[in-house]
């Protein structure tokens, strides 16, 4: 996954992305919180069914 930095300026097109891949992802799927990343890859984890890795490889493919 791109650095925080990185993943915060392009996360309304990395959202979208994903929600189009993933129907069944929601806003608050989705939702990017200050200091909240860990939480955003519990939900996607849970969500997708993969493991956080997989997400993280994921989301840098996008």
């Amino acid at each position: 996954m791109e650095n925080l930095a990185e993943l915060k300026d392009n996360w309304a097109e990395i959202k979208e992305k994903l929600k189009l891949k993933f129907g069944m992802l929601t806003e608050s799927d989705l939702l990017l919180s200050e200091g909240k990343q860990e939480e955003l890859l519990n939900r996607l984890q849970t969500k997708l069914g993969r493991t956080k890795a997989e997400i993280k490889i994921l989301i840098s493919q996008l």
